[in-house]
């Protein structure tokens, strides 16, 4: 099921990448007209998109690591943003309040899946 995810989650990012940078998606850098988006946000959308079809592919401990790790680090991200605004993520990712409140649902969404998946694992094992 992780590894699902993580595919969905991968072709998601990836699709979001690559319209971030159609201009007639993403109007003066706002995606769908809400999200403010630069090459840099792009190309992150799309890096991170790879790294979950990756793992997605590779086993459910990858996928379950990799959502972990995704949610920590998109919580970081959402963090980083309530505290400069509108202001680029360390000077070189977009940002507006409509990212910070998206990664912190993506995180929050992100941290379940991927802590929530051992615990689902270890009580549908049926005992020796």
């Amino acid at each position: 099921m992780t590894k699902t995810l993580a595919l969905l989650f991968g072709a998601v990012f990836v699709l979001v990448g690559i319209l971030g940078f159609i201009p007639a998606v993403a109007p003066n850098e706002h995606l769908l007209g809400v999200f403010h988006v630069n090459a840099a946000h792009n190309a992150v959308h799309l890096l991170t998109g790879i790294v979950a079809i990756i793992c997605g592919l590779a086993s459910e401990h990858a996928a379950m690591l990799f959502f972990r790790i995704f949610g920590i680090v998109y919580g970081l991200v959402a963090i980083l943003g309530l505290i400069g605004g509108d202001r680029p993520i360390l000077g070189i990712i977009s940002n507006n309040m409509a990212d910070v409140g998206l990664h912190i649902a993506i995180a929050a969404v992100s941290l379940l899946i991927g802590f929530g998946a051992r615990r689902r694992a270890i009580v549908q094992t049926p005992a020796a």
